[in-house]
């Protein structure tokens, strides 16, 4: 196991992309003990014959299709004629846009992408900061993979066997939980300098503002309750549910907004594909990864580690946020979910932790992973969407890593926020 860890960790320095590193270290360590190299082919295609797992491609392409068909602009519009009318509302309003997407996406990336063409640049006209404006957009991203449906959350489910409806349905509080937490922050920064200057504007004219773009943004709106309302009512299953916001999202935006046309498409099915390629490569080959961690019994002796230091779950628990926090500025989120799980959710199991309690920990941890350097995807598409250097974002990024800091540790040790939800499914 130590070789494996250690073969992975160099390559890792090296550049050498997840699934090659995975692929390659299991394949040293089959050779060495003997086994069967048959067998890293045969975990390779076990892995990826799952029903489960087709969600992952439809989601993603249901994001794109989202993204280029107008209705992400449509839910900025809408969540800035909600709150923009205080000061801190534009910075609001991207919180509020990211957590409308989410429900969509899946997708911390995808999430930061679609708010941040329009919200940077109108932030910035506000008189808020530009390292400001971006950092914010980029924490209100990670809101994309803790909202459902999340990519992340499928992933976890079917490596950890745990149900992804009700996963779904954890989600949910804990994403509010987090996106008021910004707003909050965002509002008090805003008053303390004194920026996002709010004109005057009577009651009726917001009204109509406001009805006008529920009105523009409505078939926008009704995804979301079509999907987790069909996965929730028991219509559909999660993976039937990503093929019902393809075809939702391409009828809307090709025929109903119009702002996707037939050469568009091409493009959009080639960029979810080549992403789609590369997480499932990364899941084929951690399965290999998996059945030699599971061989060797690494949870197992971990847990008897952690439990001769302490065998109190709040110990435990604080040490695997520590643990993931740490792991989150070297991984990208959907990675350390597919690494980390197979290690962590057997020993969480053996301290009586809720798994799926235990799941939405994973997935807000790694959503931090997106903000903290160096790999911090989040930052990274934000600060190219500016066009400013990503070092320029340390004092926001700080701020906003201390709130959801805060924010994970009530998760952590509130678990109803995670399990009142889905126990009303039971």
């Amino acid at each position: 196991m130590t070789l494996l860890l250690v073969t992975v960790t160099i390559l890792l320095f090296f550049s050498v992309p997840i699934a090659v590193s995975l692929g390659f270290a299991s394949l040293i360590v089959l050779q060495i003990e003997g086994i069967p190299l048959i067998t890293l082919a045969q975990s390779v295609f076990e892995s990826l014959d799952s029903f489960v797992l087709m969600a992952v491609p439809f989601f993603i392409l249901a994001g794109n299709l989202m993204q280029t068909g107008g209705i992400s602009k449509r839910l900025i519009n809408l969540s800035n004629a909600l709150v923009g009318w205080f000061r801190g509302g534009l910075g609001s309003a991207s919180v509020l846009a990211a957590m409308f997407f989410s429900t969509m996406s899946g997708s911390s990336s995808a999430t930061t992408a679609a708010i941040g063409t329009t919200l940077i640049p109108a932030m910035e006209k506000k008189g808020y900061p530009k390292p400001f404006a971006t950092a914010t957009v980029a924490a209100a991203g990670e809101i994309g993979v803790i909202i459902p449906p999340s990519i992340g959350m499928v992933v976890y489910g079917l490596i950890a066997n745990v149900s992804i409806g009700s996963l779904f349905m954890a989600g949910f509080i804990p994403g509010l939980l987090i996106g008021l937490s910004l707003i909050i922050t965002i509002i008090i920064v805003a008053r303390v300098k004194g920026f996002d200057i709010v004109q005057n504007q009577s009651k009726r004219e917001w009204l109509k503002e406001l009805w006008r773009s529920f009105s523009d943004a409505f078939l926008a709106l009704l995804m979301p309750l079509i999907i987790l309302g069909g996965i929730y009512r028991g219509w559909f299953t999660p993976t039937e549910a990503s093929v019902v916001a393809v075809l939702y999202g391409l009828v809307i935006g090709l025929f109903v907004y119009r702002e996707i046309t037939w050469t568009d498409l091409l493009p959009i099915f080639s960029k979810s594909m080549v992403t789609t390629s590369v997480i499932m490569m990364i899941v084929a080959y951690t399965s290999i990864f998996s059945f030699i961690v599971t061989k060797e019994q690494v949870p197992q002796k971990l847990g008897e580690a952690i439990a001769g230091f302490s065998d109190n779950p709040i110990v435990f628990l604080l040490l695997v946020n520590i643990f993931l926090f740490i792991t989150g500025t070297l991984l990208e989120g959907l990675v350390t979910i597919i690494l980390v799980t197979p290690i962590l959710a057997p020993v969480a199991a053996h301290f009586g932790i809720d798994l799926v309690h235990f799941g939405i920990i994973m997935i807000v941890n790694a959503a931090i992973g997106m903000l903290t350097p160096p790999v911090a995807v989040n930052l990274v598409v934000a600060s190219k969407i500016a066009n400013i250097p990503a070092s320029k974002l340390t004092r926001p990024v700080l701020l906003y890593l201390f709130i959801l800091t805060v924010d994970v540790l009530i998760i952590t040790y509130v678990p109803v926020l995670s399990t009142w939800l889905p126990s009303l499914m039971k």
